[in-house]
């Protein structure tokens, strides 16, 4: 069976907890992603920052991006899965969180993301259907 190292992209830049939301959008169209980790001081993953996060709980409030930090979006444990685990518990993870991408940890170490497209090229397409239907309800 396949596992996350396998089919995660691996060195993600990841935005620092007290990094503005506007240096962290910048680095989203840099890198042409839709999503950062967000990061401690220690290294550690703090949680995870959307391009719809910067829309919806930023700029729709009327918040400066340039006087809000990446942390402050942080909020609760983020949902990751392990390096090692197997495609199978990649999409139960998805589908039971209803998220499209996955931060992929080694140890407390973040080693990668892992997104629907990589589960998709790897696996067949009956389960990759599923989870669609069960993060768009």
């Amino acid at each position: 069976m396949t596992i996350a190292r396998e089919i995660m992209t691996p060195d993600v830049t990841c935005a620092g907890e007290k990094e503005s939301l506007a240096e962290a959008a910048r680095k989203m169209a840099d890198l042409n992603v839709g999503s950062l980790p967000i990061c401690g001081a220690d290294n550690r993953l703090h949680g995870m920052l959307t391009d719809r996060d910067i829309v919806v709980k930023a700029l729709a409030k009327g918040r400066d991006p340039a006087d809000c930090t990446a942390g402050e979006f942080a909020q609760g444990k983020p949902v990751t899965v392990g390096a090692d685990d197997d495609a199978t518990e990649i999409l139960r993870t998805m589908a039971r969180h209803k998220v499209r991408r996955l931060p992929v940890i080694d140890g407390h170490q973040l080693v990668g993301i892992v997104a629907v497209a990589d589960v998709a090229r790897a696996l067949p397409d009956r389960p990759v259907g599923d989870l669609i239907d069960a993060i768009s309800e």
